[in-house]
Formats: structure tokens, sequence, C-alpha cells
């Protein structure tokens, strides 16, 4: 089979960052460079040939001919809006294909991680030359546009720099591994190139509303800031000059300014007024920016529809999906109800926000999702996959207790399952459990899943607003043994820190409530001892597959396997998770080689039985919606976005299309998730909102 390898130079005077597909709307190919399976590179220079190489149009339109780029949703859109509309089903991409396997997608760092010879490498140099060639310069500059005619000598090196791609891309394929870039996952990836088409209809009139109101507010508060503090601070959202205004001018020293910080910190009664004020108008100013909404505005088409938002494979470790432009994948939480949302939209809308609520700032954030909207003779779709870490968790280390309680609850005989983790904790009857109790189970099994601990328990605690400090009645509940366990295991943080503050040590907690979180999490533990033991299983299985190559180590629903310079983790699915370059140090600790999540270069990283654990289970919800995704599809139900373990599509406004169906459809068990207990529930709408 002949393979085409392609890498196009481009210029358009839409910045890149606004999307690919508006773009794509504006732009010209200056460079077309290629090469026929292992031949030599050639680069068609448009700007002097404008017409393409026979070879090259051969190739184009002869459909048997595979189609390779690096990031083919770039290459592929560009020449759809040049007019050639060549099939997804010829395409494949060497990103897509390096981030299946734990690697990134930059060709450059990819060719060095890969170990290329110099030749092969991406050049460098090519940065300056694209900087040079495909943008338009600065309105300072007396050339408005280098070209081929303005800098002769650097279009040559452009034009070297363009054949090159062709060899790294070339080079980085044939290193690669294609465990988990064939058969259904590449028919999954092509589905994903043909949602990411499609994109989603957004309501233009409500972003721009959205960011004028905003924009409105934040005068008000920036005005309001300078009062309080005598011009000191100019707004709110200047971190660094509010912390050094609030300690020096009242001796209040916060660790930082998180939205939890602040609000556990306006609880004092000490606190003065105008501080608590200026505290208040912090949280306002940095509820949400106008960020989300000037992407939406920037990135949509001509025909109002927001294109290129999901990328394939994204979350390198676990293959779910990463979010673009907008980033839908890390929308904030709306803390205003639904029916106060919609009234909001029609207050921004209508130009009297400020009229309508209390918190203009408020709405803002909120009503983000209600950008999203239904075409005309369509509604929108909705389902999201019901407690879906929770589930796959408790089938991969077989907690048999767990599994019956989600398969009763969803044949309406059972408890709701934080009730029931409460009452599992706490050695109490389910029926008899709070609204409040229920909220602490919802923390246990948000925080403990994975081996967490105190710090995982205030994290949770915080994003459902529950007052740590009310933790430490727990004590008085909790079994004897397992508060004494505690305290010594505080008794061992105090030696194992000794440069720490006391206060440093225990997170900031009271003695008591860093207690109560540490039972917590022991209760937890004892009330799931299969889930306990797997994480020192997965370790154990990991060190044994490192040191034995080729040999498969099975560890329950999971089995491990070193492959060449990996460490293959094989889901139920057969699907593999990887681990590039795994180690294991004298003393024990595993490690790999990784894109670190905060300096974000390529490190080597370390980890341990709960996050193998978290990083299984997130790989198996995400085999559990993708894999699903073709019979949604084939059902009508036109997929336009998933936000983590939801799906929003568009469908026919009729009664043929409905929740219900869409909900059956994802919780469809595959062959190889027999017993898993699944299930979705959903809703339908003109305006996406959170349910």
């Amino acid at each position: 089979m002949t393979t085409l390898f392609l890498d196009l130079e481009t210029y358009s005077a839409t910045p890149i960052a606004n999307g690919t597909h508006v773009y794509a709307a504006d732009a010209e190919i200056m460079l077309f460079a290629y090469a026929l399976d292992d031949n030599p590179v050639q680069v068609w220079d448009c700007t002097a040939q404008p017409t393409m190489p026979n070879d090259l149009s051969d190739a184009l339109e002869d459909e048997s001919v595979t189609l390779c780029a690096h990031n083919t949703h770039f290459d592929r859109t560009v020449l759809f809006h040049s007019g050639y509309h060549l099939d997804i089903s010829r395409w494949v991409d060497t990103m897509v294909q390096a981030m299946a396997h734990s690697l990134p997608g930059s060709l450059g760092l990819l060719s060095e991680i890969l170990k290329l010879k110099a030749d092969e490498a991406k050049d460098k140099r090519g940065k300056e030359l694209v900087q040079l060639f495909c943008k338009p310069r600065p309105k300072t500059f007396e050339v408005e546009r280098a070209t081929s005619a303005t800098h002769p000598k650097e279009w040559q090196e452009f034009i070297d720099y363009a054949g090159r791609d062709i060899d790294a891309m070339r080079a980085i394929g044939k290193k690669l591994p294609n465990w988990n870039y064939k058969a259904s996952e590449l028919a999954l990836w092509r589905l994903d190139q043909t949602i990411n088409q499609r994109g989603f209809m957004v309501d233009q009139d409500l972003a721009r509303s959205a960011i004028h109101a905003v924009e409105i507010e934040q005068a008000k508060l920036a005005e309001r800031t300078q009062a309080l503090t005598g011009n000191a601070v100019q707004s709110a959202t200047q971190r660094d000059a509010v912390l050094k205004f609030i300690l020096e001018e009242h001796g209040v020293t916060l660790p930082d300014m998180k939205a939890s910080t602040l609000e556990r910190r306006m609880q004092d009664e000490n606190l003065p007024p105008m501080l608590r004020e200026l505290m208040a108008i912090r949280l306002q100013a940095s509820t949400t920016s106008v960020s989300k909404y000037k992407a939406l505005i920037k990135g949509v088409s001509s025909d109002s529809r927001l294109r290129g938002t999901l990328q394939f494979n994204g979350a390198l470790r676990t293959g779910r999906y990463a979010g673009r432009l907008f980033q839908p994948q890390n929308l904030p939480r709306p803390t205003l109800g639904n029916d106060e949302i919609e009234l909001g939209v029609s207050a921004l809308k209508a130009g009297c926000a400020d009229l309508c609520v209390e918190d203009v700032m408020q709405l803002a954030s909120s009503a983000i999702r209600g950008c999203i909207i239904a075409p005309p003779n369509k509604k929108l779709v909705i389902a999201d996959l019901s407690n879906i870490e929770g589930r796959i968790l408790a089938w991969l280390v077989s907690e048999t207790w767990k599994l019956k309680a989600f398969a009763d609850y969803d044949k309406g005989e059972g408890h709701d399952l934080y009730n029931l983790t409460y009452a599992k904790s706490f050695r109490v009857a389910p029926e008899t459990v709070t609204k409040a109790q229920r909220q602490v189970g919802k923390v246990e099994e948000l925080a403990f899943g994975y081996q967490g601990g105190v710090g995982a328990c205030i994290t949770f605690a915080s994003a459902y607003n529950l007052d740590l400090e009310t933790f430490a009645a727990l004590i008085e509940e909790a079994p004897k043994n397992l508060v004494e366990e505690s305290e010594g295991f505080l008794e061992w943080m105090y030696k194992q820190n000794p440069s720490k503050t006391e206060s440093a040590v225990r997170y900031g907690l009271t003695t008591e409530a860093f207690i109560g979180c540490d039972v917590l999490k022991r209760m937890w533990r004892e009330a799931h001892p299969q889930t306990a033991m797997w994480w020192s299983e997965l370790e154990d299985a990991a060190r044994q597959a490192i040191a034995e190559p080729t040999k498969a180590v099975q560890c329950r629903k999971v089995k491990m396997v070193r492959t060449g310079a990996w460490l293959r983790i094989v889901l139920p699915s057969g699907r593999t998770l990887c681990y590039p370059s795994p180690q294991v140090s004298e003393g024990g600790q595993i490690s790999y080689m990784g894109i670190d999540q905060y300096s974000r270069k390529w490190s080597r990283l370390t980890t341990y039985g709960g996050k193998l654990a978290e990083n299984i289970t997130q790989a198996v919800a995400r085999d559990v919606l993708l894999y699903n995704m073709p019979d949604v599809e084939a059902a009508g139900y036109e997929v336009v976005l998933t936000v983590h373990d939801e799906i929003i599509s568009e469908a026919p406004d009729s009664a043929e299309y409905s929740a219900q169906g869409l909900s059956a459809l994802m919780s469809a068990n595959k062959p190889w998730a027999k017993g898993l207990p699944l299930a979705a529930a959903g809703f339908e709408t003109y305006r996406y909102r959170k349910e």
C-alpha cells in the first residue's frame, strides 16, 4: 500500500490560536512538502508554480493511497478549504499515534525523545522562518508580508525546512508502536475527526453579551477595590498586590488566594468588615474571565459553529479527551440553579443582567455552557455515565458488596451509593443517613479510591463546600482503634517533617480535624478491602513485569508486560496503557518517562499503586464511553462534544430521539465489560446546561 506523507506551510491573517477552521478559511498554501513511501522528499512551491505536480495530484486522487500527516486535523482542514475533499478513511496521523502511546505530540520533542539523526530532526530554525513567512508582520515594519521576493535567501531555507519535516515524520512513524493505533482505535480516531469537523452551534449573542457585562462589572469591582485600599491595589485580580496589602495593612497572612482559602477565612468573626469585603470582591473578580467567551467568538465559523475543540488521546496517560480552544473539559461548575441561569441568559442578552442578579460575575461563569445551542429543527440530547469511575473501580477489583449495591440501585431496589458508603464506614443503617452525612460519603468516594489521604479529603471537601473542621466530630463516632492509628500517624508526620510548622504538617487544619479526615480514610479502606489490596498488588505486578521483560503478569482484570522500552498495562478492552522507559529504584520506587504537569518538560516521573489504579480506572471509563460512540452515531444521535463522561448530541426534534435512548446506547456492555454495572441518565434541551 502506498503512503503519501505530506506537510503544508501556510499563510493566513487570522491567528492560528483562534482555531484551525477559521484560520484555514482564509489560509493560502505556500509550500506543499510531500514524499511517496521512502522516495525522496519533494517540495512544491505553490507561490512560484501554480500547477500541482502530477505525482502529487495522482496520489491525492487515488483513493487507495494512504495520506499521512503530523497533526492531520490542520493539514486536512486547510486542504478542505482549498477544495480538496479527501475522505477521512484515507488518513493516518503520527501525532495521534504518538499520543496514543503516552508520547508528546510535538514533532520537535518527539525527534529528541526518539533520538533521530541530526538530519532527520525538526529544524529549530523553522520556528523563526514560520514567524517570518506565515504571519502578517507587525504594523511598524516597512514590509507588510515577507515573501520569496522580499527575503529570497530565507525563502530557500524555508523550503529546506519544509522538506526536513517530512523526513522527521517518516522516521517517527517507523519508530512508534501501533498497539493503540489500529483497528477499532483507528476507527474511533476517524470518528473523532468527523465530530471535530461537525462542531457545535454557538449562541454568539449570549457570548458577546456576557463579555460586555463582565467588562462593565470588572470596572465596578476595580473601582471599589481602589477605594477600599486607598489605590494601593488597582484591581482585585492582582493576586500579589492583594496579598501584600492584606499582610502589610492588616497583618493577615494567607497561603494563597484560592476560593476555598478565602471563604474559610471570611468566616472569621474578628475579620474587619472592610477586609471581608475586599476578599468578597476578590472572589467575584476571579469567578470568571472573559477568555472562554472570547475563544468562542474568535473561533466560530461563518455558519455559527465552533469546530476542533476535542483532542483525541489528549490525556497522554489514559487516552481520555483533552479540550482545545475554549477548553470544554474545564468548564466551571455552575453555582446557580438552572432556572436562575435561564433567566440570567435572557437578562444578559437584554443588557440588564445587573438588574436581575446580585452577582453578574457568578452568572457569567454559570452561563458558559448555555452558549452551546441546538440548530433549527434539532434538539440537544445529552446523557452522562453515572458514577462511572466508582463502578469501574469496584468491577476491576471485584468489590462484591459494591457491585451488588450499584446493580440494586439501578433496579430501583437499593440505596444511593453515597448514603451506603457513609453507612458502611460508620456502621449505621443506610436509611438513617442524613443529607449532610451523604455529602461526607460523596467526599469519601471521590477522595479515597486512588489511595488518597487527608490532602485528597481536603480537596474534595472544599469542592463541595464541606467545613473540614466539622470532620473533628468523626472522632467521637469512629472506632477507637482507628482514632489511635490516626493519632500515631500524625505523630509520625511530625517526625518526618521537622522543618515544617505543625500547622503545615496538618495542611492548616486543627489537630482534631486532621485526625477526623485520616480516620475517615481508614474507615473507607476498611469498607473496601479489595480496593486497598489492589494498590499494593499493582505495584508488585509492575515491579515484576519491569524485571522480567516479555513475561505477562496478571493483576486481576489487567495484565502487565514489558515490551522493549515500554511497560504496558493491557486493559480489559485490549487497549494498553503505556509507560515509556520504566525503572525500579533500589528502594522499590517505580518510575517512567513522561511530561511533567508543572514544568511541561519530558522528565522522569514516579508512580505508585493508587496512581496506577487511577490511570487504569479512568482509561477503562474512556473505553466505555468511546467504544459505544459508533453505535450512538449509527442510531442518529450526532455527537458534537464530549465532556468527561458525558455525550452532547444533536438529533431531530422528534420523540424518536430521547435521553432514554441515548442513555441506553451509552450504558450498553461490550463483551469485554461483562458484569460491569453501567448506567446513564440524561435530558433533552435546546441550550446546553449542567443537569
